[in-house]
């Protein structure tokens, strides 16, 4: 079990947690450009109402697919496997929200 979880690993997590937090602004970026709106104003609504949050939260994510990739093709499979993890951190802020208006 210990050799799990070693530097690498714990490197990957982070890189995998805070990966898609650094995205939110650039895909709220283009998504302001693409609807017509004004960067500010799509920022807030995201920071607001958490099913804007998790829409752009989720394509976020899709950035640490080049460090997975990166990763892999330098076969550093603790740092993957680390970025996997990381990314499923979000899931129960994600599953909670979609859920949410079911109940």
């Amino acid at each position: 079990m210990k050799q799990n979880l070693n530097k690498s690993f714990f490197t990957g997590l982070a890189i995998g947690a805070i990966s898609p937090l650094l995205c939110l602004p650039i895909i709220v970026f283009i998504l302001s450009q693409s609807y017509g709106q004004s960067f500010q104003y799509l920022w807030h609504q995201t920071l607001s109402f958490p099913d804007f949050l998790s829409r752009y939260l989720s394509l976020g994510l899709i950035g640490n697919l080049a460090w997975f990739y990166y990763f892999l093709n330098r076969e550093k499979y603790f740092h993957t496997r680390g970025i996997v993890f990381g990314m499923l951190l979000y899931a129960p802020f994600m599953v909670y929200v979609n859920f949410e208006h079911l109940f």
